[in-house]
C-alpha cells in the first residue's frame, strides 16, 4: 500500500467493490475513528457481514489483514479533512459548508499524493514533447478541453478531440517525440485503453491521471498521478472527481509556468489577441 491514505483508497475503490465489500467500506467510512478500536467481530456486526468477509475486504485493499487495516486507519482517522460530509438540503448553509469541505478534501488529498520524482518526470515529458495529446471520455472531457487551452497558452502544442474515433486518428499520426495524457476517473475505459495501446505502438510515452493506481489504464501508463475522490452523491463519480482531475492538470500547468516564467508572456500574447472580441 506504500504511504497511501487508506480513506482515499477505500473511496477510490467504492465503484468497483462487491456488495459485501461495499457494506464493510460504508461501515468504516461512517466512523473511521471508531473503527480503529473495533474488533473484527464488531466491524462485522456493524457491516452486517461475516468475519471472513472482513478478511476478504482487507485482502482486496492489498492489506495483510484486519490488523493492518486498523494501523492504516489510525494514521489518518484524526484527520477529518479525509472524510466525506453528507449534504442535506434541509439546511442549505450547512450543505454549502459540507460541499466546501468535500471539495477541499479532494484537492488537498490529490496534491498530497503526488510524488516529487513522478511529477518531475511528467513535467520533463510535457516540456520536451513535440505534441501533447490529451484524451478522456464523457463528463471528464471538459477537463481535457481546459488543459488543451491552458497548455497551448504557454507554448506547449496540445491537441485532443471529444470524438474517440477522431482522437485515435490523431494518435495514429503521432511519433515517439509526442506524449499522450489520458484522464479517466475509473481508469477502466476500453476505448482509452485501446488508445494507450496505439500510443505505445507509436513509441509514445503515456501519462495517466486516474482515481486508482491499480486501474488498468494506470498500470499500462508509463507515468501515473492518482486523484482523490469522494463518491457518496448518487453513487456517482461525476460531482467530485472532475474537481480532482482539474486540480491535477492545473497543477501541472502552474508548475510548468514556475519552471519557466517566460511562459507568462505567451499567456499575455494570447489574451491580448482574444481580448479584441470583448466589449
Amino acid at each position: 500500500m506504500d504511504n497511501d491514505n487508506i480513506i482515499d483508497v477505500i473511496y477510490s475503490k467504492l465503484g468497483s467493490m462487491t456488495a459485501t465489500d461495499h457494506k464493510v467500506a460504508q461501515a468504516v467510512l461512517a466512523a473511521p475513528q471508531a473503527a480503529v478500536n473495533y474488533t473484527i467481530s464488531e466491524l462485522a456486526n456493524k457491516a452486517q457481514v461475516s468475519e471472513a468477509s472482513i478478511s476478504r475486504f482487507c485482502k482486496n485493499l492489498d492489506l495483510t489483514g484486519f490488523h493492518q487495516l486498523k494501523i492504516q486507519l489510525a494514521k489518518v482517522a484524526d484527520d477529518e479533512s479525509t472524510y466525506y460530509d453528507e449534504i442535506n438540503i434541509d439546511n442549505v448553509q450547512q450543505a454549502l459548508t459540507n460541499i466546501k469541505s468535500n471539495k477541499i478534501a479532494e484537492i488537498s488529498n490529490t496534491l498530497a499524493g503526488f510524488a516529487t520524482p513522478v511529477v518531475k518526470k511528467i513535467l520533463h515529458l510535457l516540456d520536451h514533447a513535440r505534441i501533447v495529446q490529451l484524451a478522456a471520455e464523457g463528463n471528464t472531457y471538459p477537463v481535457v478541453a481546459d488543459a488543451i487551452y491552458r497548455f497551448n497558452q504557454i507554448g506547449i502544442l496540445a491537441i485532443g478531440d471529444e470524438s474517440w474515433s477522431t482522437a485515435i486518428g490523431q494518435t495514429l499520426n503521432l511519433t515517439p517525440a509526442d506524449v499522450l495524457l489520458v484522464i479517466s476517473n475509473s481508469g477502466e475505459s476500453k476505448a482509452l485503453l485501446k488508445q494507450v495501446d496505439v500510443a505505445h505502438q507509436r513509441g509514445m510515452q503515456v501519462i495517466a491521471i486516474t482515481n486508482r493506481k491499480d486501474s488498468p489504464i494506470a498500470l499500462k501508463a508509463d507515468h501515473h498521478l492518482r486523484t482523490s475522490v469522494r463518491q457518496h452523491v448518487l453513487n456517482s463519480d461525476y460531482y467530485f472527481s472532475r474537481v480532482a482531475a482539474m486540480t491535477a492538470t492545473e497543477t501541472l500547468f502552474l508548475l510548468l509556468i514556475a519552471e519557466d516564467r517566460q511562459r507568462l508572456s505567451g499567456i499575455q500574447r494570447h489574451e491580448n489577441i482574444i481580448s479584441t472580441g470583448k466589449i
